[in-house]
């Protein structure tokens, strides 16, 4: 069984602002290709032009309907990767120490060299932000591109995970959710950020923010209504004198 450290210097973690994402899947595949040559890499790919492909993908986009209590459907795109936990059920289930929680900034990383592939950690992470990776056999999950946000080679605006760097809504946050005053816990805070299914007790770093009522009409429109009824009963300004005119010839 490893151990979760007792306390972190730094809770690093993403803000996803559900009212925002379109659901365009660029953080997936800015993802997907960061994580092909960075940290951990390579994320393999099986049958990936035939008829049933499969791969290792660190962060998905799913869509559902949702209805609320009063106006039309809306569809909401939900983004979905590793929370890196406060309390972490695939850390303390994994036999080897593979997976893990760092005690400077609390990303939860998988030590490659010490993963056997046993799948416990899948089975205990209740939100399925795990994978087995095809080829190499073993777990792969979100780094928060641990490899980018330390490295003092890029350009400070793009030391950020690859998903937010490249979201074109801004839906997706970076920041240290333990500092009050940091951009991320501002955000949480004026927007009642939530945690994703909080009954299971894992305290997730990662929060989401709730979609907003869409604007509603106080009564309805008919779009068609300027064909079908005139603007005024009678002519006025150039149309009247036009009108008045023909009726002399």
């Amino acid at each position: 069984m490893t151990r979760l450290p007792a306390e972190t210097q730094k809770t690093l973690g993403l803000v996803i602002d559900l009212d925002t994402c379109v659901g365009c899947h660029a953080c997936v595949i800015a993802c997907k290709g960061w994580n092909d040559q960075g940290y951990g890499a390579p994320l393999s790919d099986q049958d990936a032009y035939g008829t049933a492909p499969t791969g290792t993908f660190l962060n998905r986009v799913h869509s559902y309907e949702v209805q609320p209590d009063e106006g039309a459907a809306q569809l909401v795109h939900f983004p979905k990767s590793c929370l890196h936990c406060e309390d972490a059920p695939c850390v303390t289930v994994c036999p080897t120490g593979a997976s893990y929680k760092r005690v400077e900034d609390g990303i939860v990383l998988v030590n490659e060299d010490a993963c056997i592939g046993c799948g416990l950690c899948a089975w205990a992470c209740p939100y399925g932000a795990r994978e087995m990776d095809g080829d190499a056999g073993v777990m792969k999950k979100c780094t928060l591109c641990v490899d980018r946000i330390y490295n003092d080679t890029l350009p400070e605006v793009d030391r950020v995970p690859a998903c937010v760097r490249t979201c074109p809504a801004g839906a997706r946050h970076f920041g240290d959710l333990s500092d009050p005053e940091s951009d991320v816990s501002k955000l949480v805070e004026a927007r009642g950020g939530m945690d994703l299914a909080p009954e299971q007790g894992t305290k997730p770093v990662n929060k989401y923010l709730p979609p907003r009522p869409r604007d509603r009409m106080e009564q309805e429109i008919d779009v068609l209504a300027p064909w079908l009824a005139p603007v005024a009963e009678e002519p006025t300004g150039f149309l009247a004198w036009l009108d008045r005119t023909l009726e002399k010839l």
